[in-house]
């Protein structure tokens, strides 16, 4: 995670997805199945970074 992108507590889309090392396409697609936590702010849509941080540690979690 950049500098910039570690200060703030909610990212877009592209930076969520940038962070996790995927498409935005795969993002949409995790939230819409529920896979990864999301807040809407009317048509906006942001990613909590601590959210990004639980979904990582979970999926480290699975793969041992």
């Amino acid at each position: 995670m950049s500098d910039s992108q570690s200060s703030k507590l909610l990212l877009t889309a592209r930076e969520a997805a940038a962070v996790l090392s995927i498409s935005e396409r795969t993002l949409w697609t995790w939230r819409e199945r529920g896979l990864i936590p999301f807040l809407r702010f009317g048509a906006a849509i942001r990613y909590a970074v601590v959210d990004l941080q639980a979904f990582i540690a979970q999926q480290s979690s699975k793969a041992v």
